[in-house]
């Protein structure tokens, strides 16, 4: 347990380390976020963000856009 301590120490102290714990950070809050997108609906089918992205390839592949608000 000490080698898996004094790993995380070292990275902890080099710079190389604080870029790999910022990155790692930065993917965790990214699918944390995702994750609460899809559970609440939003991103599921039928949810806000599903239509419009329905109606934006609507839009584009037809030309005929739908109006705002559905």
């Amino acid at each position: 347990m000490k080698s898996i301590g004094n790993f995380f120490r070292g990275l902890a102290i080099e710079e190389d380390g604080a870029q790999i714990i910022e990155y790692a950070l930065i993917v965790a809050v990214v699918s944390l976020g995702l994750i609460l997108l899809v559970q609440t609906g939003l991103l599921a089918n039928g949810g806000a963000f599903t239509t419009w992205l329905a109606n934006v390839g609507t839009c584009l592949t037809t030309g005929t856009c739908p109006p705002a608000g559905g």
